[in-house]
C-alpha cells in the first residue's frame, strides 16, 4: 500500500512541484495550502500516514499547527521544512513531537528516505497498540 502524505505549504507552485515529484516516487500526495486546511483534511481523512508542514505560513504557523496535528492526532508523523531564517523554529517543532526538520529548498531523496523512516516510525507505533489490545482481549476472555 502506497505512502499517504499530506503536504502543507501556502505557496502553490512549490505544492503542485513537490506533488509532481513526489507521486513519481511511488508516494500518494493530498495537499493543504494552510494549517486549519491541512487539520480539517487529516480529520476528514484518518489514513494519513506522514505530514510534511511548512513551517512559515500566514495566519496557523507550521509550529501552531504541529501542536494542533499532535493533539489531534498523536501518531501521525511530522516532518517540518524551515527556511535559512528560521532554523530555530525547526527545533522548537522537534521539541514540541515533530518527526524531523529539513531546511528548504530540501533534496528529494532527503525527503524520501525522511517520509520512509517517519512511516516506519508510525506503523510501529500502531503495531505495538495492536499488540497491546489483543493481549488486553485475551486477558479478559481469559486466553
Amino acid at each position: 500500500m502506497k505512502t499517504v502524505v499530506l503536504l502543507v505549504d501556502d505557496e502553490i507552485p512549490f505544492v503542485e512541484t513537490m506533488t509532481k515529484r513526489l507521486s513519481k516516487r511511488d508516494l500518494t500526495i493530498v495537499s493543504a495550502h494552510s494549517g486549519p486546511e491541512a487539520l480539517t483534511k487529516l480529520d476528514k481523512e484518518d489514513h494519513m500516514d506522514v505530514v510534511i508542514l511548512d513551517v512559515k505560513m500566514p495566519g496557523m504557523d507550521g509550529i501552531e499547527a504541529l501542536k494542533e496535528i499532535k493533539k489531534a492526532h498523536p501518531l501521525t508523523e511530522v516532518i517540518m521544512l524551515t527556511g535559512h531564517a528560521t532554523i530555530e523554529t525547526g527545533i522548537e517543532g522537534m521539541k514540541l513531537g515533530a518527526f524531523d526538520y529539513l531546511m528548504k529548498p530540501c533534496d528529494i531523496d532527503m525527503l524520501l528516505q525522511k517520509v520512509q523512516e517517519a512511516k516506519a516510525k508510525k506503523d510501529k507505533h500502531n503495531e505495538k497498540i495492536t499488540q497491546a489490545r489483543i493481549q488486553e482481549i485475551a486477558l479478559r476472555h481469559g486466553v
